[in-house]
């Protein structure tokens, strides 16, 4: 008791020393938004001397979200007064040579004994190496992936290639394409890299996920609602296709859309026109639709399970991407970006695969496609500590006793029976974490939620 008695009386005597020692800049102002004093982190911050800023109004500093002024009586006040306290505001204040520089601002009121407000204080943080290491990132991300990358799209291989002039013919048309190809090969960025060199390019690129969103709130999601339409409708929305007007519109895994859906949707197409729910006047819009699937259509319409005139009227142009294992020879130029892009966001030093680890990689067959490549380096980045990547840092799959029986979707596991086994054990490992065993089994979120769907699994995440 008695040593913190002497550290209160040391900072009461000893105050400007302690606050002068802080490495955020502090200044304190009174009511009218003069500046009462300043710390030394400050005057280092603003290259302005104390003398230089004390008396003066805070304007002086010209913060760009600054808390502004009120009159009361006559009287000018500083706005923070009646906000109160202020967190983690992002601003930039000049400095004496009239550069600015970026901080994080936060204030609050202080008031004396009986509750009478007397002044405000405010620290401010330098941003400057934040935001330098930030720009330095997307610009070297940016030097990485130039000359190896078609709109975020990777491999240099005649498959690619192929697929690369597909998508720049059909960019220029305005007709619906439909863009097929398994989980995680990037039907995404086909589809974005079709809006960007699209005559639509300035306009909106609005993305939905068919398999996402709940059937009861898909129609006010895709075509939106009026107030009042149904309970908790308590606003007007405006749905994706309105959102999307004179720009392009992605129906990522249109196979799961229900068939009442489909007619809603197909009407949408004919009439170019959408309804909100609750509303009976009609809206038009100007979209184009871009589609993708992961599923058989072909099948689907034979199954009864998709509307045939909806398959002829969004799938005009079609565009396959091939599974990874298609086009083996792509890994290695995808395995130097994905630890170039690692290294930047892990900040590592790992430069380098050994060639027999890089064999395994091309040779595995890739149930999971690119996406499942990204979690390979991703965990190979956790495990390795050195600067080369061997065969010991990658997954268990591709250690020797488990190829490739180990991985989730492999030909060998076959029976509905394994497929639980595997998705129950996932789930149990990931603690009852979606993601985390999507992870795990080298799949989509969204692929892992058909799955446990499919087979009646129920996460209950008050077990974990």
């Amino acid at each position: 008791m008695i040593q913190k008695e002497k550290i209160k009386d040391y900072f009461c005597d000893n105050w400007k020393d302690v606050v002068d020692k802080m490495k955020e800049g502090l200044m304190l102002v009174d009511v009218q938004g003069n500046i009462l004093y300043v710390n030394r982190a400050l005057e280092d911050l603003l290259h302005y001397s104390r003398e230089e800023l004390l008396g003066q109004p805070c304007d002086i500093l010209e913060c760009d979200n600054c808390f502004g002024h009120d009159v009361v009586d006559k009287e000018r006040r500083c706005s923070l007064f009646r906000k109160g306290d202020v967190s983690d505001l992002h601003c930039s204040f000049k400095q004496k040579n009239g550069t600015r520089v970026e901080v994080l601002k936060n204030a609050t009121v202080l008031t004396d004994k009986s509750g009478v407000t007397v002044a405000g204080v405010e620290t401010l943080t330098d941003l400057t190496a934040v935001i330098d290491k930030e720009k330095e990132i997307c610009d070297l991300r940016r030097e990485l992936n130039r000359g190896n990358s078609f709109h975020g799209l990777i491999g240099n291989s005649s498959t690619m290639q192929q697929v690369y002039e597909l998508i720049k013919s059909a960019a220029l048309s305005n007709a619906p394409i439909i863009i097929y190809g398994e989980s995680g090969t990037g039907k995404e960025l086909v589809a974005s890299a079709i809006h960007k060199l699209s005559r639509r390019a300035k306009s909106p690129f609005i993305k939905v996920n068919c398999a996402a969103l709940n059937e009861n709130i898909l129609e006010s999601e895709l075509f939106g609602h009026t107030k009042g339409a149904f309970t908790g409708a308590d606003r007007d929305r405006t749905g994706r296709f309105e959102a999307a007007n004179k720009g392009s519109i992605f129906l990522d895994e249109i196979g799961d859309l229900p068939l009442s859906m489909q007619t809603k949707l197909l009407r949408v197409l004919q009439e170019q026109e959408v309804e909100r729910v609750g509303d009976h006047q009609p809206i038009s819009i100007d979209v184009r639709v871009i589609s993708a699937t992961n599923k058989n259509l072909n099948t689907l319409m034979l199954e009864h399970k998709f509307r045939e005139d909806l398959f002829y009227r969004i799938g005009v142009i079609p565009i396959t991407i091939p599974p990874l294992r298609n086009h083996p020879e792509d890994i290695p130029l995808l395995v130097k970006t994905f630890i170039d892009n690692a290294n930047l966001k892990i900040e590592k030093d790992i430069t380098t695969i050994r060639k027999d680890a890089l064999d395994l990689l091309v040779d595995y067959h890739w149930p999971g496609n690119i996406r499942e490549l990204i979690n390979v380096i991703e965990y190979t980045f956790v495990i390795c500590p050195e600067d080369e990547i061997t065969p010991k840092h990658l997954p268990q799959q591709f250690q020797k006793d488990n190829q490739p029986a180990g991985h989730f979707g492999t030909p060998q596991i076959s029976t509905s029976q394994n497929r639980r086994e595997q998705l129950l054990q996932a789930i149990k490992a990931a603690n009852g974490n979606k993601s985390e065993a999507a992870r795990i089994l080298g799949i989509s979120r969204v692929t892992l939620w058909k799955h446990l769907k499919k087979h009646n699994i129920t996460i209950d995440k008050s077990a974990y």
